[in-house]
């Protein structure tokens, strides 16, 4: 297969390129490198440097890179916090880019797209695993512009033949086996990365926002997937396409939570350090619980997370955190 990867130089788009191409298939990538970066790029994959947003730049790549099987799509961005700033930043760029890039596909022929979503689309959860078919009421500008593109491929289908599947999950964590490639924001914000920080001498100790949740230890349960299983699920879901199967929505996750206090421990454990915790008041709009069921995924796309013990997800990051402690920056 020959797969374009929109965003195949950031975190979980790399992974995803390194697992395609493990698998023998052919990948371009096109990344405008805001949050991406060109070390993260596969050396065997074929990368082009430019904005979704830029029809004339799209249009060139497509006359090149012709026979182009599928596309997987990761470019956007994706900070909630910022979001709520800066919402029409991601309008902009999440929307108008994806608008773009489906005017684009559609003149040149292509109709399958996999979509790296978000579970944000849910916003606070009516229950706890959380399905599918559960109420999308998004509680941030991020989630609302997830939710709005995968309403973009449903529309578009309708009218054009696009199919599409999209993948809704929380978080993804861990760094690929190699070493050579793993999580790198700037800013940081999430768990696993910034308490690794800590042993890794880039922070004094990480906070712990509320210890009085309804949970076992009072504080926020997660689910955390490893960026490895993430990947295969989109590869899954471009073959899912390729059998001429209908457009879709499955949930990704481990199906097992983690608090807060449990990923600390397990990375004193993995790193044999000690790792300073401070208590300090919950943070507004922080559910308690946020746990997405899987089964769907496993039922339909044979999907399988194999990497799904924390401390193999935390001991893969730490693995990459201790060799790049400024990611891939020198």
């Amino acid at each position: 297969m020959k797969i374009l990867v929109l965003g195949g130089a950031g975190y979980i788009g790399s992974h995803t390129v390194y697992e395609l191409i493990d698998a023998g298939e052919e990948v371009v990538i096109i990344d405008n490198l805001q949050t991406g970066y060109a070390k993260a790029v596969h050396p065997k994959a074929v990368f082009y440097k430019g904005d979704l947003r830029d029809r004339e730049f799209l249009d060139s790549v497509l006359e090149k890179e012709k026979d182009i099987d599928a596309v997987i799509h990761f470019a956007a961005n994706s900070l909630v916090g910022e979001s709520m700033t800066k919402p029409l930043k991601y309008y902009d760029n999440n929307l108008c880019g994806t608008k773009t890039l489906l005017e684009a596909l559609i003149a040149h022929g292509i109709d399958k797209i996999v979509f790296s979503s978000t579970a944000a689309t849910y916003g606070e959860p009516e229950r706890v695993p959380i399905l599918e078919s559960d109420r999308t009421d998004p509680t941030n500008t991020y989630g609302e512009t997830k939710l709005s593109m995968e309403k973009m491929f449903k529309w578009v289908g309708k009218a054009h033949g696009l199919r599409y599947v999209s993948l809704r999950y929380f978080n993804a964590c861990g760094a690929h086996k190699s070493g050579k490639i793993g999580e790198a924001h700037q800013p940081e914000t999430h768990l696993i990365p910034l308490i690794l920080q800590v042993p890794n001498g880039k922070r004094e100790a990480i906070s712990i926002f509320g210890t009085d949740y309804p949970t076992k230890d009072g504080t926020c349960v997660r689910d955390y997937i490893h960026v490895t299983d993430l990947a295969q699920a989109h590869i899954l879901a471009v073959k899912y396409l390729m059998e001429g199967k209908e457009s879709n929505i499955f949930n990704l996750g481990n199906g097992v939570g983690f608090t807060v206090k449990e990923v600390i421990e397990t990375a004193r454990k993995v790193t044999g350090l000690p790792i300073k915790a401070v208590e300090e008041d919950r943070r507004a709009g922080d559910p308690a619980v946020l746990i997405a069921s899987s089964q769907k995924a496993r039922d339909i796309l044979g999907w399988k997370p194999e990497h799904d013990s924390l401390e193999e997800i935390i001991d893969s990051a730490w693995k990459w955190h201790k060799s790049h402690p400024n990611g891939y920056e020198e």
